[in-house]
């Protein structure tokens, strides 16, 4: 699909960015990126260990120079960490070179998807649902802000929200595709 853009994955964690990116990926023959893995893999650290060491802010940095650099490739579907939207450089390199798709999920699906997930640094307190809470209300207004399209995850499996999402991709590419093959009489 050469004539599609570039894809990105926005949304909460636990929204399915990571499996749902494999598949579109997969389904359009480009390379999948998660930016939270390509990050790990040039520190040899995981994302726990980097919040521990240099904070949110010196993880939100190197975020930043990631995703500078992953959305400047073509042809990819990238999958982005949940906060990535909290820096204006990172919503506007998204907006800009790409088509921005944010999976949008309940606060009520992510405690069931994240319930036994231990390597979310944000998670790791006593009230997982207030932190779940209190991030929605501040990233889903930047979330929508920064999409181009918004898909509900909540409802059906990966698959369909694979179909969900290409079909509405390219409607964006082409928004009146039988235009140039009718025949006017």
């Amino acid at each position: 699909m050469q004539d599609l853009p570039n894809l990105f994955l926005i949304g909460p964690m636990g929204a399915g960015k990571s499996t749902i990116g494999r598949l579109l990926a997969a389904e359009l023959a480009r390379e999948f990126l998660d930016s939270d893995h390509v990050i790990e893999a040039r520190c040899g650290a995981d994302i726990p260990w980097i919040f521990d060491v240099e904070g949110e802010d010196g993880f939100r940095q190197r975020e930043v120079n990631m995703l500078d650099e992953l959305t400047r490739r073509e042809e990819v579907v990238l999958a982005t960490g949940g906060g990535a939207v909290l820096r204006e450089e990172n919503r506007r390199a998204l907006r800009e070179r790409g088509t921005v798709v944010y999976l949008y999920t309940t606060v009520e699906q992510q405690l069931r998807r994240t319930a036994r997930d231990r390597s979310r640094p944000l998670l790791q307190c006593a009230n997982r649902e207030q932190v779940l809470n209190d991030m929605y209300v501040r990233r889903d207004p930047l979330y929508r802000a920064t999409a181009d399209i918004t898909v509900r995850t909540d409802r059906r499996g990966p698959r369909a929200m694979v179909n969900e999402i290409l079909r509405q991709v390219r409607r964006l590419a082409d928004p009146l595709p039988d235009s140039r093959t009718r025949t006017v009489r």
